[in-house]
């Protein structure tokens, strides 16, 4: 007996959200869409009810801004869950073994069924230390004494709040792939990012220091103090290197500028129907063929790792000092989580910013942003072709696509072979080279730093998702006028 007749009663009888009978009008997409984000920034407002009023650090740190959701709130997983979870099984996938055809239906049930237990497991697995260690969301003793349930039962209550919000944030990404525009995770680190983003720019007082609008707007009009004047040289180094500066504007139009340019460089082979005559298209192949997405699946791992880093370091009171030394803070400052955890701002790396400790060489910056560059760019080109394979994106599975939609390659016979030989000439390299590219530029968006702090592969995967959800929105419109056009893209 196979291991998916054992678990075939389990996993096809996990809840799900019901796909659409028909075909679901762009307007009402809209509105799901919109109801969605609006619930979204909701829930991370709410604080699980029994939480000490001074919160633990954060745990996903400085890779909240790509893992989305809110510190401290019911939103606290994020989307970490759903992207561990899809790194398991792509790493499984990749290695044949699971042994599911996406091609068969009961294999696609079985798939996602799977995928939805792991998200399920994970976000137990994410919510219990982050409550039960009293280092991220800390028990306030008071509710247990009124209650009369105790510290361990206040923790308990947060853990199934926090669980709670974990598997909203996963249904809340199925209603929006299914009902709405794009998808959930996208949606999400879209918010994400633009909410730190936004309060970057205008916030009078943003991470300490105020925001790029405040700081040139005290300059106009003489409202700085003198130390800050950019006539000095400490105004001048402020305005260069702190949060919400020079420096962080043009990191961040430049990241726009560039993700924008490449996800238009494309390589366009031409098709025809092969009954219709005259009838013409393109298959695009674009320089960032898989998308970001896949540097989700790499940051997510560090930032698993340097958890890892964390609950070793508050557990284990005689950890080696090879793994790992930790400041108050709960930064890593020496050993092998210091070396893998991944430069994420200028202040790390720039000395005459005077915020590098003491005890941290040179030499031992280097070694760490060598490793920081090789894991994303490695990283990035393995995810991307994993990302490629497993969503149907590759040459077999796109060869078939043309084929099943009528169309063919001009000068070439009407064969899914022939076509798949033609897509193996372009879609491999190009997914090698736009995944190590994206993440070359996810390090080099960190060293430089952005407006709001948010993270070079967050603001990545904005910008992309930005433009790919407008690309959809295009579709949609283009099909709501040309009903059509909905066989033709598969819709209907």
């Amino acid at each position: 007996m196979s291991w998916k007749e054992v678990a075939e009663p389990v996993l096809s009888r996990m809840p799900v959200v019901e796909r659409p009978a028909g075909h679901v009008p762009f307007r009402r997409k809209l509105m799901w869409t919109a109801g969605i984000l609006l619930v979204y920034f909701f829930l991370t407002n709410i604080n699980p009810f029994g939480l000490a009023a001074e919160q633990g650090s954060d745990f996903f740190g400085q890779f909240r801004s790509v893992l989305a959701g809110e510190s401290g709130s019911l939103l606290q997983v994020g989307i970490g869950p759903i992207v561990t979870a899809s790194i398991v099984l792509q790493l499984l996938g990749g290695a044949n073994l699971l042994g599911l055809d996406t091609d068969d239906p009961r294999d696609q049930v079985l798939y996602q069924g799977l995928q939805k237990l792991l998200v399920i497991i994970v976000t137990a697995l994410t919510a219990a230390p982050m409550v039960f260690t009293g280092e991220f969301l800390p028990a306030d003793q008071a509710v247990g004494q009124a209650l009369g349930i105790g510290e361990f039962g206040v923790e308990v209550l947060i853990f199934a709040q926090v669980f709670v919000g974990g598997l909203l944030i996963l249904f809340m990404d199925e209603i929006v792939s299914k009902w709405g525009v794009g998808s959930g995770v996208g949606l999400f680190i879209i918010a994400a990012v633009s909410q730190q983003i936004v309060g970057g720019f205008f916030s009078f007082s943003a991470l300490g220091a105020p925001g790029f609008f405040a700081s040139w707007y005290g300059i106009v009009f003489g409202d700085v103090p003198v130390s800050l004047s950019p006539f000095t040289a400490e105004g001048l180094q402020n305005l260069l290197f702190d949060p919400g500066n020079v420096l962080a504007l043009f990191t961040t139009v430049f990241i726009f500028g560039i993700v924008v340019y490449a996800e238009s460089v494309r390589v366009e082979i031409p098709l025809s129907h092969a009954r219709v005559k005259g009838a013409r298209g393109r298959f695009p192949v674009k320089l960032i063929y898989a998308s970001v997405l896949p540097m989700i699946l790499v940051r997510a791992l560090q930032a698993n790792v340097q958890f890892l880093g964390q609950i070793l370091s508050s557990q284990w009171a005689g950890m080696p000092a090879w793994l790992g030394t930790y400041s108050d803070q709960g930064q890593p400052l020496s050993g092998l989580f210091y070396y893998l955890n991944p430069i994420q701002s200028r202040t790390e790396w720039m000395w005459f910013l005077g915020e590098i400790p003491a005890s941290v060489e040179p030499w031992m910056i280097a070694v760490r942003l060598a490793i920081d560059l090789t894991f994303m760019v490695v990283g990035g080109a393995i995810f991307a072709i994993f990302w490629v394979e497993t969503t149907g994106m590759g040459p077999e599975a796109t060869a078939k696509q043309i084929q099943n939609s009528g169309m063919q390659i001009p000068g070439f016979r009407r064969n899914p072979q022939v076509v798949e030989k033609v897509m193996e000439r372009y879609i491999p390299q190009v997914t090698v080279i736009g995944g190590a590219l994206v993440g070359l530029l996810a390090v080099m968006a960190n060293l430089l730093g952005t407006i709001g702090q948010v993270s070079g592969t967050g603001l990545l995967l904005a910008v992309s998702i930005t433009y790919k959800l407008y690309e959809e929105i295009a579709e949609e419109q283009l099909m709501e006028m040309h009903p059509m056009m909905r066989q033709m893209f598969g819709n209907e």
